[in-house]
């Protein structure tokens, strides 16, 4: 309960990017019909402008992945304060939840923008390859396209941990990766990491709660006689539609677990003293626990 304002910064960031998708689709849209000389039947005279469509993607996976990161960096500041300052991170609106936030907004915006463009711009170029493949099938663009999602892949899971540190000390995005090699090489906490099961955890937590809502979705229709075209649809429709909700508004409060448990796992690699100080019988019970699951690497 404490500093679970959290979860509403997370449920506002939300809404925002709901927002910027259909501002976006609308400009896009329209863009496209006045590059492309359309009709009102959607006819066109010319294709539409490719670099038009490439500029649209970047701007739309650029915003999507800053105020993802904000969200991320919000929540790694809220715990690092948590870990070195308990109490200042006492209430469900604490002072550190708000300075946390306005931090990130400010003074690690540029950061968190840097960091959110490298990915934006490869997921740009993949979609275009994507689109250039299927025009006319080459097997360079489909080897193209795989190599460009394992350069996304990593650039993503890099940003998740250097984010941590912009989040906690306040680093810029560049001294932030380094910290990041620094740390783990340090530790030598590399195979901790590697077996990280967290999001795989809270992505069936996820999807468990989608299929939940989903079948209650589909009774409730059922129930009220709500007719969706023949009698599969009547049971498809409410049925996708609850998942669809249910596993969206999930995924944004188990991405602030996820978020919360990457940031503690750099903070007791970096700070366990302060840890032991602060929170005396979680770093007992934490340490007993990792002793029992990687014996060699930990050493604490």
């Amino acid at each position: 309960r404490k500093n679970g304002g959290i979860i509403v910064i997370a449920y506002g960031s939300l809404l925002f990017l709901f927002g910027w998708s259909v501002w976006w689709i609308v400009a896009f849209v329209a863009s496209m019909y006045g590059t492309g000389g359309c009709s009102a039947d959607g006819v066109c005279e010319n294709d539409p402008n490719g670099w038009i469509v490439f500029a649209f993607l970047i701007s739309y996976f650029w915003t999507h992945q800053i105020i993802k990161n904000t969200l991320h960096v919000t929540v790694a500041g809220t715990v690092g304060t948590w870990w070195f300052s308990r109490l200042e991170a006492t209430s469900f609106c604490s002072r550190a939840v708000l300075d946390s936030f306005l931090r990130s907004v400010i003074f690690s915006f540029g950061s968190i923008c840097l960091g959110s463009l490298i990915v934006a711009i490869v997921e740009a170029t993949r979609d275009i390859l994507d689109a250039i493949r299927h025009r006319g099938d080459s097997v360079l663009l489909c080897c193209a396209e795989c190599f460009l999602k394992c350069i996304e892949m990593l650039v993503e899971y890099f940003n998740t941990w250097a984010f941590v540190f912009v989040g906690v000390y306040g680093y810029s995005f560049v001294d932030a990766g380094r910290n990041v090699v620094r740390l783990f090489r340090a530790r030598g906490w590399t195979a901790i990491i590697t077996d990280s099961l967290v999001d795989n955890v809270l992505f069936l937590v996820s999807l468990g709660v989608g299929l939940i809502t989903g079948v209650i979705a589909s009774i409730v229709a059922n129930s009220k006689g709500m007719l969706f075209g023949n009698e599969a649809g009547t049971l498809a429709i409410p049925f996708i539609i609850g998942l669809v909700i249910g596993f969206v508004l999930t995924s944004v409060a188990m991405s602030v677990v996820s978020s919360a448990v990457n940031t503690v796992i750099v903070c007791y690699a970096e700070a366990p003293n302060e840890f032991q100080t602060s929170h005396p019988e979680l770093s007992n019970e934490m340490r007993t626990s990792w002793r029992q699951a990687w014996p060699l690497d930990f050493k604490y």
